[in-house]
C-alpha cells in the first residue's frame, strides 16, 4: 500500500527532528543536557566550543522542539524538552557496540586465516 500524504508528512517531520540532532556537537549537547539544565556558557566550556557556535546549534534544536530555554538574568538556560531523545542516543550507542563487535569478529576470523 503506497504512503498517504499524511504518512509522508509524518516521516518528513520525524526526519526534521533527526536532522536537528545529526551533528556531533548537537549529540554532545543532548548528552550533556540529559544530566540537567545548563547555561550556554557552561555548555560551551564543557564541550570546548565557542558560545556563538553552541548557541547556533541550540537554536536548531530549539526550533525542532528538542530543547527548551529560559532566561535567568543575563544567562539563557537550556534543558531537554523531550527527554526520550537521550534514550534514543543510548540506542545508537548499543547499535555502535553491535557493529564494533561484528567488526572485531571479522578481524579475528581474518587473523585466524592468515595464521594457517
Amino acid at each position: 500500500m503506497p504512503l498517504t500524504a499524511a504518512d509522508r508528512k509524518l516521516y518528513r517531520l520525524k526526519a526534521e527532528i533527526l536532522s536537528a540532532v545529526a551533528h556531533p556537537l548537537r549529540l554532545a549537547i543532548v548528552e550533556l543536557l540529559a544530566g540537567g539544565e545548563q547555561c550556554v556558557c557552561d555548555i560551551a566550556r564543557r564541550l570546548g566550543a565557542g558560545r556563538p557556535n553552541v548557541s547556533r546549534h541550540l537554536a536548531v534544536m530549539l526550533k525542532a522542539g528538542i530543547v527548551d530555554s529560559r532566561k535567568d538574568g543575563l544567562r539563557v538556560i537550556y534543558s531537554l524538552r523531550t527527554r526520550c531523545v537521550a534514550g534514543f542516543l543510548d540506542c545508537v550507542t548499543e547499535a555502535l557496540r553491535a557493529r564494533l563487535a561484528e567488526g572485531r569478529a571479522a578481524l579475528h576470523c581474518l587473523a585466524r586465516r592468515r595464521g594457517r
